[in-house]
């Protein structure tokens, strides 16, 4: 083995190194990550795990007593992305600096990693909870609408 091919080689594996470490100081950074967000109607608080998992939900005070099903349904759903969303962001941030700093070995091709086509799906989470999203109570309203238009269109 030449020279050259030698130190390239050598070159592949400390980079190869670098990552491993790089992305188990990820990992266990997000092994207890959490995320928590509530419904703009402050009645559902929601947590999710660095997988985007729900791992609990809480009822805030006794508002969810009164409320029907569509509302607190939708209630839930929104505390959920939104707390998807900022964990998807959390992630991002934590393989941000290993994305940065691992690039292309000169002369190895093959050796960059596509970090677009790997956190794309996070990003594109991220986006969903970030946008705008009807409340729990405009939910009910196109509920309710709606089942004034089913049983008008049944008579």
């Amino acid at each position: 083995m030449d020279d050259s091919l030698k130190k390239k080689l050598a070159q592949a594996q400390a980079h190869l190194e670098e990552t491993r470490k790089a992305v188990d100081s990820a990992r266990q950074q997000l092994d207890v990550a959490t995320s928590v967000a509530r419904s703009a109607d402050r009645s559902v608080e929601v947590t999710v795990d660095a997988q985007g998992r729900l791992s609990g939900v809480k009822f805030l005070g006794d508002r969810y007593r009164t409320m029907g099903a569509a509302q607190l349904s939708a209630s839930v759903t929104e505390a959920a992305r939104k707390a998807q969303a900022e964990m998807a962001q959390k992630v991002l941030d934590v393989f941000q600096p290993l994305s940065e700093a691992q690039s292309p070995l000169p002369g190895i091709e093959g050796s960059g990693i596509d970090w677009d086509e790997v956190f794309g799906p996070l990003r594109d989470a991220v986006e969903r909870g970030t946008a705008a999203r009807p409340t729990a109570s405009e939910n009910l309203r196109d509920e309710i609408t709606e089942d004034d238009e089913k049983e008008k269109s049944t008579r």
